[in-house]
């Protein structure tokens, strides 16, 4: 057993993951994380899965690291990920990262201004796989498609849950209700947009800002996807999970949204800059609410990182649900 110094806060959803340490290692620290190919307790829709190209492939954040892509695929723009140390299997179905253990800045306390210099250097690396990303057969062939459809959300689904009727208004839960009914045509508008190499999980959770440039963490989904895909992502799972004073929203927003145009500047307009952060949005989390309102009839109690109560939830992210029902009318 590894000297371990501290258990790490990590989703448990997911079944791929079977655990974060950080760990005594020569003089200092180092990650072991270890990916698996089965676990109980996992939610049924992150199953892990031995497809290459499936969004839930259980080997690929190992092959990340091995093949050098974490540190290479953003470096144009001076992100990286953190160095691999070593890399074990544990049998057929498990492997063992040993990672550098970087030290700086957590994402979750960084300010509007470095959340807009971060998303400028992901513009940058991604301008630079524009309309041709890696041809890797174990990268997530479609993640937006695959992961938002596999979200769990019954056929029979009731609009009409107490606690979100008193959090959010009439107008904004029917126009959620749309966004979802319209899920499928905010696929198709986001698969037309120009492909680039996605990391596909960009959030403070996953950045840590490090003297040497942003380090990002959580290399489990990347895959081609669209330009503007990751910023959408940074601007709004910033607040999800009311970890940062919502009430940055918008300068968050507009920080994520100027600084990742100056960054994608040689191949698109501005215009379209905002308009595939807003496409990308609303397609990304157009399951949020109904997937809500399902959890939240069949459990009085919220579930991961978020642990405020239902009504606090719906009203915690209001804005955001606002903000991605107005996005989705630019399709």
């Amino acid at each position: 057993m590894r000297d371990v110094a501290e258990q790490l806060v990590h989703s448990t959803a997911n079944e791929v993951t079977g655990g974060v340490w950080r760990i005594r290692h020569g003089d200092g620290t180092a990650i072991r994380k270890i990916v698996n190919a089965r676990r109980d307790g996992a939610a049924a829709h992150l199953a892990a899965s031995d497809e290459p190209g499936h969004f839930n492939y259980w080997r690929r954040e190992p092959l990340v690291y091995e093949t050098g892509l974490a540190q290479s695929a953003f470096a144009a723009g001076g992100l990286r990920g953190p160095a691999l140390i070593a890399l074990n299997p544990m049998g057929d179905d498990a492997i063992e990262m040993i990672l550098e253990d970087v030290t700086g800045t957590a994402g979750m306390s960084l300010g509007t201004e470095d959340l807009g210099g971060c998303a400028y250097q992901l513009g940058v690396a991604q301008s630079g796989w524009a309309g041709n990303p890696p041809p890797l057969a174990w990268l997530a062939r479609d993640f937006l498609t695959d992961y938002t459809l596999a979200q769990p959300v019954p056929d029979d689904l009731r609009w009409d849950h107490p606690a979100a009727e008193a959090a959010l208004p009439v107008a904004l839960r029917a126009g959620l209700r749309r966004l979802w009914e319209r899920r499928h045509e905010l696929i198709e508008a986001s698969a037309a947009l120009p492909r680039t190499l996605c990391h596909h999980d960009v959030w403070p959770m996953n950045l840590i800002g490090s003297g040497r440039g942003p380090v990002l963490l959580d290399w489990a989904y990347a895959g081609p996807g669209a330009l503007g895909e990751d910023a959408a992502n940074l601007a709004l799972d910033t607040f999800w999970d009311g970890y940062v004073d919502v009430a940055r929203l918008p300068a968050v927003v507009e920080a994520v949204i100027g600084g990742y145009a100056r960054g994608v500047a040689d191949v698109l307009a501005p215009g379209e800059v905002r308009r595939a952060i807003m496409v990308t949005g609303a397609t990304k989390y157009f399951w949020l609410l109904p997937r809500m309102l399902a959890s939240a009839w069949s459990s009085p109690h919220g579930r991961g990182y978020d642990t405020r109560d239902w009504e606090s939830m719906f009203a915690g992210r209001a804005p955001m649900f606002q903000l991605i029902a107005d996005w989705s009318e630019a399709v």
